[in-house]
């Protein structure tokens, strides 16, 4: 990988006055042994007597004259062999052994991204596509919703990790995230084939997005949020089977989906769908209806979370049983107003409403105040803080409204700085002995946290490579770009296989990446024979490899101290998720070389779409 382009070195000019009088090399005693030399240097055109000629004019006459063959033969041998001994000095480099460098731009990261896309491909549930990449899934979870109590389809989505429970709130991340990175570099996608690929991916999640929100028909009724589909179980009834104490394949699932509902008071959750369908809309802008379909639906759930807010009785979606008890084993929300900022953040753009950027901007202090601690600096599925500040960020360099948002858009700017620095410092966040920044010392699955630091770093990299700013200063230090885009392409390449165990720990990629990942799917044969709960389990036992290779799936991946167990018992190192993956995929493509331009272009060439985020955001509003 490489980072943007640097301005070609200029080279000093050195002018070289000859005489116009003969000289005499290897004089001898006798003239036959000598070989005369007549310079006779003029301009080809003359200005006149005493006047320069044009700094222009490279065209000169010179007369030689040869006295003795002989010595002018050697001269000729000597010449050509010193030229030959200097070409083979300069060639030798390109034919010995180059040192491995960490950083440097050896990874296919085409081939990367093509495969990190695919993964989703692996994740689909519902009427599995005939022309799928993957050849061990088909189609799955036909009767998603039956059991809730008012039925509904909730047939689609994408299964959250190695289980085949639907999560609404990492999905809907997820499909923010993926359309982000395709608002920004879709350039890129498009240059690499892989444009149509992550566009059926955001609609599978979209189109699923738009089924579990129901909006009320009359004022009396209630706003229906599905944030859960499939269960974990109760831990003291582990003899009915669910989607966790039951490994088997989504085909051949028998056992009950019981369906977990939301109300409108599930704020984090119905911000985090808003902010997925705007994005999703700009995706797709071309595509007008469908477009104006998630438009439509975005602004609708706004609508009615916004008055919530009002009325102070949203709440996190974890702290409400019946909506995200189950959830909160896996997916526990510490709060709700970074949501709705990102919500509203995502809708603005949307659609260039300024309501929508004023409750973004009035709520934001409110936001930042309400992020705990541990999430300070990071951007996962519980925090959308961090990113909501390189966004105003971009909202601020690019496109600056002035009154009467220049306060927070300043403050975000500020936040975006800071936050680059902490990834920079090595004070506010430990790494690795191998280098990997260690965001949730104390949590398991550093990668994913990784991946999204590395996004946001080359994203705002970007940014200001555009605005030709080289660097800028933190509290004690100043940074320049250089070690921005050097830190951003470590975390990438450590994960891709640059770490002390030299594991890729993306499945597929490379020689050596993990083989026994926590996946069902890929854990089971896909040989047409049926395994039930407890056939599965030796599957989930075995020390083989897995038979089907979950292609493009980044594992949790490995402790504070680099190690990494290959085990499938052990989801803490080898288990995937949609979450994880997205912030992968984004960050991959934001370090994929850019397109080719011609030569005419003006400024540098990022492969970054700078103005189409602003398509619907006019100054004179």
């Amino acid at each position: 990988m490489t980072g943007p382009s640097t301005d070609a070195e200029k080279h000093s000019v050195r002018f070289v006055h000859a005489s116009s009088e003969s000289s005499r090399l290897l004089s001898s005693a006798s003239k036959r042994n000598s070989i005369e030399f007549d310079f006779n240097v003029r301009p080809s055109s003359s200005t006149g007597n005493g006047s320069l000629p044009s700094p222009y004019s490279k065209s000169y006459d010179y007369e030689l004259v040869i006295t003795d063959k002989t010595y002018y033969k050697r001269f000729l041998y000597i010449s050509l062999t010193v030229a030959f001994v200097i070409l083979a000095i300069g060639l030798l480099p390109h034919f010995l052994p180059h040192k491995n460098n960490q950083h440097g731009p050896s990874k296919n990261l085409t081939l990367a991204v093509n495969q990190a896309i695919t993964f989703f491909d692996a994740q689909k549930s519902g009427n599995y596509p005939s022309n799928s990449p993957i050849r061990f899934r088909g189609r799955s979870g036909l009767q998603d919703g039956n059991l809730s109590n008012t039925p509904a389809d909730l047939v689609g989505g994408f299964y959250d990790s190695g289980n085949n429970i639907k999560f609404t709130f990492p999905t809907a991340y997820t499909i923010t995230l993926l359309s982000w990175s395709v608002i920004e570099y879709h350039q890129k996608y498009a240059d690499i084939g892989e444009l149509g690929h992550i566009k059926d991916v955001i609609k599978w999640g979209s189109d699923y997005l738009l089924k579990v929100f129901i909006a009320p028909n009359a004022t009396s009724d209630p706003t229906i949020l599905y944030s859960q589909v499939g269960s974990a179980g109760n831990d003291s009834q582990n003899s009915v089977p669910n989607d966790i104490n039951c490994w088997q394949r989504p085909e051949e699932m028998s056992y009950k989906r019981p369906v977990s509902v939301c109300d409108a008071t599930a704020s984090d959750l119905a911000g985090e769908i808003v902010a997925a369908l705007a994005a999703a809309s700009i995706v797709f802008k071309e595509e007008n209806e469908y477009s104006q379909g998630l438009i439509k639906a975005a602004k609708k759930l706004y609508e009615i979370t916004e008055k919530e807010d009002q009325i102070h009785k949203a709440a996190t979606y974890t702290t409400i049983d019946a909506c995200g008890g189950e959830a909160r084993k896996f997916y526990n929300s510490s709060g709700y107003k970074d949501e709705l900022v990102w919500g509203e953040t995502w809708l603005f753009f949307a659609t260039g409403n300024y309501t929508y950027l004023d409750y973004a901007t009035t709520n934001f202090a409110s936001a930042a105040n309400n992020e705990t601690i541990d999430d300070k600096g990071i951007f996962y599925w519980n925090n959308k803080l961090t990113a909501n500040t390189v966004l105003l960020t971009r909202l601020r360099f690019f496109r600056d409204l002035g009154f009467p948002y220049e306060e927070a858009l300043g403050i975000s700017s500020n936040m975006t700085d800071h936050i680059m620095c902490s990834y920079l410092s090595e004070q506010n966040f430990y790494r690795t002995p191998g280098g990997l920044i260690l965001l949730r010392p104390d949590y398991s699955g550093p990668l994913q946290f990784a991946a999204t630091a590395s996004f946001l770093s080359k994203l705002y990299n970007d940014y200001l490579t555009l605005l030709h700013r080289s660097g800028w200063n933190c509290t004690n230090d100043a940074f320049s770009l250089e070690m921005l885009q050097s830190f951003s392409t470590s975390q990438v390449n450590y994960i891709l296989g640059d770490n002390p165990r030299k594991m890729s720990y993306m499945v597929g990629f490379g020689d050596h990446y993990p083989t026994q990942v926590h996946h069902r799917s890929a854990s089971i044969p896909w040989d047409g024979q049926y395994y039930s709960c407890d056939e599965g389990d030796r599957w989930l036992h075995s020390q083989d490899r897995n038979p089907n290779i979950l292609l493009g799936a980044m594992v949790a991946g490995p402790d504070q101290f680099d190690d990494f167990s290959d085990e499938r018992d052990k989801p803490w190192f080898t288990e995937p998720s949609i979450a994880s993956n997205a912030g992968l995929v984004a960050a991959l493509i934001a370090h994929l070389d850019p397109p080719r331009i011609s030569a005419a272009s003006k400024g540098p060439n990022l492969g970054l779409d700078l103005m189409g985020i602003f398509e619907k955001v006019h100054l004179d509003s």
